[in-house]
């Protein structure tokens, strides 16, 4: 955090939609701030850059649905601001592109708070880009325009109306009057166009047309607010440059059940294939409820000779705890083993060299990587999760070793849980992924298995994929390598297969 001195109100600019958009400083502002007043465009996303103990305040503004005018907005903008706090005032697009950002920042300045703002990626500039509409073009366009519709009869339809491309915000309530002005003012009425909703999100939807015929387009099609218009001859550009509606993902929706600050591993990839990414953690990852165990065995730690790891979650636990302990990295003198790559690269993290890693990442390739060591007599060290299979400590005793299972963290289903698969629908470009038989058993237990029997289903690994098929749930796809890079490549290729065997 910044000094008091330093405090201040930013309106910040989130972009158009994708998250992934906004800019290095409005992450940065993000990070550091007391309080959050975001609008019904910003993406939610965006939040969770926010520390946890900030303040959230919604203040959307929908057209017939707004939580706060405008002038609450700009008195709540003074009143925290006068609390000499970081407050982030977190707008859709750029605050000073009709985003009502000047007469923010007037309210702060005739009010003596100290401000700044953070420019934002305005929702034409994203538009343009995701759907392969550029608004200047050498061939084509030398002149952009810039409207708001929302109330019409301020603008000069005859004089805007005839830029070589124009861009119309807020205007789809008022669609076929805001056509027929622009036509009457002397734009042929077989001049391209097109409407955008969800801008740059993966949902992003699209309708082309003419400014005769996309009235009934849009009507037809049902489209509702937010939406922005394109009027121009770059609009004919579309089908060439639609870069974002050929990414190979597009269309689908992917359900990610991993506790949230493992999600990214599978939602950021997908996301960048184009798929609609639904993050609903099943489980969550907590610390143990009792360290005994697992202290005692950090006290005699030197006297083990094999320090087996089974997930990134059992590495970061065990050495939080050996870090509150009197020893330190210098007491592991024992070979030390990982399930998979994921593991292998917690454990490299603190520099530590991994001696055996798993060909398959599961508890049995482990064991067959471990075949040709004599453990007879040998301390073995497994520190993972309250509750996981027994099959490497049983087969490793039964090998002669002795070993000593403790408990380093456990996990539970979110407490929120039933209320958020109200989010998961069946649908054939809707998919599911698990990545671990406690997603699978804590996302049955909220919904039952038949609620999402109609939706694709992806599984990290057979241990998971057993699970839900003890559960009657068929597996479309399981990853060919048992990690996160190995779910998306499996969904990937099956969505590829499939988008191929279409008829044409």
């Amino acid at each position: 955090m910044s000094d008091v001195g330093d405090k201040k109100v930013y309106l910040v600019g989130a972009g158009p939609g994708d998250p992934e958009l906004i800019t290095l400083k409005a992450r940065r502002v993000l990070e550091t701030a007391d309080c959050v007043i975001y609008d019904h465009l910003a993406s939610s996303d965006l939040l969770d850059l926010a520390p946890a103990g900030a303040e959230r305040i919604y203040a959307g503004k929908k057209k017939a649905d707004h939580s706060l005018t405008q002038d609450q907005i700009c008195a709540l903008l003074v009143e925290r601001g006068s609390r000499r706090i970081n407050v982030v005032r977190l707008k859709g697009g750029d605050p000073y592109v009709f985003g009502r950002g000047g007469e923010e920042a007037e309210a702060l300045a005739d009010a003596g708070i100290p401000f700044e703002v953070v420019p934002g990626v305005t929702s034409a500039l994203g538009i343009a880009a995701y759907t392969g509409v550029p608004l200047t073009h050498r061939d084509h366009t030398s002149a952009v325009t810039f409207v708001t519709g929302h109330d019409i009869a301020k603008i000069d339809w005859n004089r805007v109306g005839l830029s070589d491309t124009l861009v119309v915000f807020m205007g789809l309530s008022h669609m076929e009057e805001i056509a027929s002005r622009i036509i009457a003012g002397g734009r042929p009425g077989t001049t391209p166009a097109m409407v955008v909703r969800w801008g740059t999100r993966p949902d992003q939807d699209v309708i082309t047309g003419t400014l005769e015929t996309l009235p009934g387009l849009v009507k037809a099609h049902g489209m509702r607010p937010p939406a922005s218009i394109i009027v121009g001859d770059v609009v004919l550009l579309r089908q060439k440059l639609d870069w974002f509606g050929k990414l190979p993902m597009t269309g689908q929706t992917v359900v990610v059940t991993r506790p949230r600050e493992q999600a990214a591993a599978l939602s950021v990839p997908l996301r960048r294939l184009g798929a609609n990414v639904v993050e609903i953690p099943t489980i969550e990852i907590r610390p143990a409820q009792d360290f005994g165990n697992l202290d005692r065995a950090i006290a005699e730690l030197e006297a083990y000779d094999l320090a087996i790891f089974t997930s990134a979650n059992g590495v970061r636990y065990f050495l939080e705890r050996l870090d509150a302990s009197s020893k330190d990295l210098r007491a592991l003198r024992g070979k030390l083993c990982a399930i998979g790559p994921a593991t292998q690269e917690a454990l490299e993290r603190f520099h530590l060299k991994v001696d055996v890693v798993a060909r398959e990442y599961v508890a049995e390739g482990l064991l067959k990587a471990l075949a040709g060591e004599d453990l007879v007599g040998k301390r073995v060290l497994i520190a993972r999760a309250a509750v996981a299979r027994d099959v490497l400590p049983t087969e490793l005793r039964a090998r002669g070793a002795l070993v000593d299972v403790v408990e380093a963290y456990r996990t539970v289903p979110p407490e929120n849980l039933a209320t958020r698969t109200q989010a998961i629908a069946q649908g054939k470009n809707r998919w599911i992924t698990f990545t671990s038989s406690s997603t699978v058993q804590n996302l049955v237990d909220a919904m039952g298995a038949n609620e999402f029997r109609g939706c694709r289903v992806a599984s990290i690994g057979p241990v998971t994929s057993a699970t839900l098929r003890n559960h009657g749930i068929a597996v479309t796809v399981e990853a060919a390598e048992y990690t996160a890079a190995g779910l998306v490549d499996s969904i990937l290729a099956y969505t590829v297969a499939a988008a191929k065997a279409q008829p044409v």
